[in-house]
């Protein structure tokens, strides 16, 4: 017996049966992707998780999911992402939009409702914080006030002509 198929020669939609099943791993990876394209995202993961990375990283492996948990219904999912942000960045404006990358990606690409986006922010990076302080080395209130950018003024230029 044939599987029923529509004009296009493709099995019908609406006549066939079967359950889908979107592994969290998927959901996450997509989760993952989505909140480390946001602007001030540093890393994610806890401080336990991002050394596990690094060490993933030196053999040439990248988890897409770190710093993700989610919870797969049958119609709905719930997302967890821990990150460390970028000092200088309003913590809660990258939060939200964090939550709203996730939320829009997972109900973009993965089709479930999703039923919450919960962010926590579990530590700041320090620009030059991963590596000691050497002699000669800016303090690092110097360097924290060197990596946080303020507007330059505006000049105006004259035209060399006096009022």
């Amino acid at each position: 017996m044939s599987d029923p198929v529509n004009d296009g020669g493709q099995p019908g939609a609406e006549q066939a049966s079967g359950r889908t099943v979107i592994a969290e791993t998927a959901v996450a990876k997509v989760a993952g992707i989505a909140a480390r394209e946001v602007p001030g995202v540093y890393s994610l993961g806890s401080g336990s998780a991002r050394a596990l990375g690094a060490i993933r990283e030196v053999v040439g492996a990248t988890d897409l999911s770190q710093g993700i948990r989610v919870e797969v219904g049958q119609t709905q999912v719930a997302v967890d992402v821990s990150l460390v942000a970028e000092y200088g960045r309003p913590l809660l404006e990258v939060a939200n939009q964090v939550r709203a990358a996730v939320y829009r990606a997972v109900q973009e690409q993965v089709g479930l409702k999703v039923i919450e986006v919960n962010v926590e922010v579990n530590d700041v990076h320090l620009p030059g914080g991963d590596v000691p302080k050497s002699p000669g080395q800016p303090k690092l209130s110097e360097r924290l006030a060197a990596s946080v950018k303020t507007p330059e003024p505006k000049t105006q230029v004259s035209s060399g002509e006096s009022a």
